[in-house]
């Protein structure tokens, strides 16, 4: 069978209420495309009915997929979704869907080209925040400060939740992923950087979701934790292994 062009890859935790709109926003779009595409829904670990809605989606979508993971975190979920993919390019995409489903063609040949990782970016020339409240923008600000002084300098927003790979490129880092957390992207970001491939930044419209699943507090903790431990796992050689 002929892989897709396109695979969307979105992680689901507690998502019940969201998941139908953005599943049928996402289906429209990619329904009016001239390129062949499938979506690929990750629940893992929901304390709600988020499988059920998306298995019931599914039988009336064909080019839905639907997988279970019991291990909780988005970073386990994606890895899950990128290396059941088969697409060109694979997607990941929040289940919140703050950035407008129409913006995923800019990512996409022919409008983008010559790249190996393309991120949206909330940060770079052009991007527009809508509805964000002060504070959470600051929070976002220490954030990737505390990213680009320990992992990534010169990146400007790691943790946006839309970002697009080369097939090859997400077979080889998602097999190197370790964090299963929500700092995962940062690990990909990060090991792609050390096996020289090209990442590109994408001003996006962004529109803040009151909803979001982040914690300030704990997840300030754990961001710090995980860059320390990405920087022990370099050190130790373990994106160097062999897959």
């Amino acid at each position: 069978m002929t892989p897709p062009f396109l695979s969307i890859i979105i992680p689901a935790y507690n998502e019940v209420h969201r998941l139908p709109t953005t599943l049928s926003q996402v289906c429209s779009f990619l329904d009016m495309q001239p390129y062949s595409s499938e979506i690929i829904v990750v629940e893992n670990g929901s304390q709600d009915h988020t499988l059920e809605v998306a298995i019931e989606f599914a039988k009336r979508h064909p080019r839905l997929h639907v997988i279970q993971e019991n291990k909780r975190g988005k970073g386990i979920a994606v890895k899950r979704g990128m290396l059941v993919a088969r697409g060109e390019y694979r997607f990941m995409c929040d289940a919140d869907l703050s950035m407008p489903v129409a913006e995923i063609n800019r990512f996409l040949p022919p409008n983008l080209t010559g790249y190996d990782i393309a991120i949206a970016s909330r940060e770079a020339q052009g991007a527009v925040r809508y509805n964000e409240p002060a504070y959470r923008h600051l929070v976002g600000r220490l954030f990737n400060t505390m990213i680009r002084l320990i992992a990534l300098p010169g990146l400007n927003d790691t943790q946006c939740g839309f970002k697009c790979f080369r097939a090859p490129v997400a077979e080889d880092l998602f097999h190197r992923q370790t964090l299963i957390g929500w700092s995962f992207d940062v690990e990909v970001l990060y090991i792609a950087r050390k096996r020289g491939y090209e990442i590109i930044e994408l001003p996006i419209p962004w529109h803040f979701n009151s909803d979001s699943h982040v914690s300030v507090l704990g997840d300030s903790l754990r961001m710090a934790i995980d860059l320390l431990s990405i920087r022990l796992k370099n050190i130790q050689g373990l994106y160097e292994r062999p897959i």
